[in-house]
């Protein structure tokens, strides 16, 4: 890449670290000794953080917006000059790059939190870079383009001890806890079927043709850096700025651009964690010799789930693009699964949700919802995704989606899915322990991919 490589910096001293060695009564005395915690790495409730961003267009902007109030912005770094301006003029005294690694060298001491919002295919290396830096991380949806990227990140979280935050925004909203307390309240019973779906498609077989071409790179973007760990490639405007999403050099399809958001009430509610296996039962307009570029019109993917303490064990259904949800029973007459949502089956009945946090979550049919009493307020509620990362940086506690315990293992699974759909009508059996999968060496191969010359985690 030409660019020189970081230059290792001691890390900060993190309030959880300074908590760690603490005894009991040290602990009590440092939360209440404003003192001890305005000191160096260390932050009050009315300390300014200092923020620096990767990626400032598109989702970037949002994040932009949400943790720049009331904070410092130490660094601003996007390698599309178009689809930076809205940031850039905004914080015009900001130091400006295109190179990350550059940035977090530059910057790196003035910053305590770094935003991620890049394609997914840079997630990690950005993550893994802010992670080693000390610093607390906020990161796009999904966590990153691989199983083995999304372990590395997950394992550095913990190594440091910061705080980290999935931008699956609607983990943070008043419908998910409620859709959790209910579950957990005994709603429906024992769950064992999760139906989940995204209607959005993310398909350019059509496209495949043109990788070919050449075009002329924009005079604003930085396509090498654009290109990161990715095998290096001609430039095509058919990539951006949103599609790179369809591209599986870049993106992560439908699965890994929503599961984050659709299954997360389920993950949450039903402590799903690992699956025991994955298979993909249909895809539309696909083969995966021909068109491993790009991704399925439609796809419909099983993970099943074991027995969990006494929890039952769960098979959840994965719908994308054009695959629907089968309509469930209990739905009245007159009305359809959702279209981007889940709908979640007991034994004792049934509720569906939309995206993003549960929204809309019933019971369904309409009579079991108005005869259900609904339980106490058990989930302490948020003040949004932003706010809840960065109370947790001044409170010492954990984000709501942090990589390591929930961030992390969502994104694993539309990793796996997303193997699977190199091998559809195959079950494939994953032992998430040892990071394999036991009866597909072939699968194994798409676990760590490699990184283009100049890049590593």
């Amino acid at each position: 890449m030409g660019d020189k490589t970081m230059t290792p910096r001691k890390k900060a001293v993190t309030r959880r670290r300074f908590l760690k060695g603490a005894t009991a009564t040290a602990v009590t005395f440092a939360i209440a000794s404003p003192d001890i915690l305005g000191g160096p790495g260390r932050t009050t409730p009315n300390d300014k953080l200092g923020v620096a961003f990767i990626g400032c267009g598109g989702r970037g902007g949002a994040q932009v917006g949400g943790l720049s109030g009331g904070n410092n912005v130490v660094g601003l770094c996007d390698v599309d000059g178009r689809r930076a301006a809205g940031a850039f003029n905004r914080f015009g005294a900001a130091p400006k790059f295109k190179d990350f690694r550059r940035m977090l060298d530059k910057v790196g001491k003035e910053a305590d939190v770094v935003a991620v919002s890049t394609p997914d295919h840079t997630h990690a290396v950005a993550c893994m870079a802010a992670l080693k830096l000390g610093k607390h991380v906020y990161c796009e949806k999904p966590l990153a383009h691989s199983v083995h990227e999304v372990r590395a990140l997950m394992a550095e979280a913990r190594k440091q001890g910061v705080v980290t935050q999935l931008g699956n925004q609607g983990h943070s909203s008043g419908d998910i806890r409620k859709c959790v307390e209910w579950i957990r309240d005994g709603a429906i019973g024992k769950v064992h079927t999760v139906h989940a779906a995204c209607s959005a498609v993310h398909t350019r077989v059509k496209e495949l043709s043109k990788r070919s071409e050449k075009q002329e790179i924009p005079k604003e973007l930085d396509w090498d850096l654009w290109q990161g760990p990715a095998a290096e490639r001609s430039y095509h405007g058919m990539y951006l700025p949103g599609n790179w999403r369809a591209w599986r050099p870049y993106g992560n399809g439908t699965i890994g651009d929503w599961v984050c958001h659709v299954v997360d009430p389920s993950f949450w509610a039903l402590d799903l964690g690992t699956p025991a296996s994955v298979e993909v039962l249909d895809m539309l307009d696909f083969d995966p010799k021909k068109h491993i570029d790009t991704f399925a019109r439609g796809s419909r993917i099983r993970f099943e789930f074991p027995a969990r303490g006494d929890r039952a064990p769960v098979t959840l259904y994965w719908y994308s693009g054009a695959m629907r949800i089968p309509r469930p029973k209990e739905l009245e007459q007159g009305k359809n699964p959702p279209n981007t949502g889940a709908v979640i089956l007991g034994d004792k009945g049934a509720i569906t949700h939309g995206s993003h946090g549960a929204g809309g979550v019933r019971l369904i049919p309409d009579a079991a919802m108005k005869a259900y009493k609904q339980p106490k307020q058990s989930i302490p509620r948020t003040r949004g995704h932003h706010n809840d990362f960065l109370d947790a940086i001044r409170k010492g506690t954990k984000a709501g989606s942090d990589f390591a315990e929930y961030g992390g293992p969502l994104t694993e699974l539309a990793m796996l899915g997303i193997i699977a759909t190199n091998f559809p009508g195959r079950k494939l059996a994953w032992d998430g322990a040892n990071t394999r999968f036991t009866d597909c060496d072939e699968a194994n191969a798409f676990i760590n991919p490699p990184y283009r010359k100049g890049w590593s985690l």
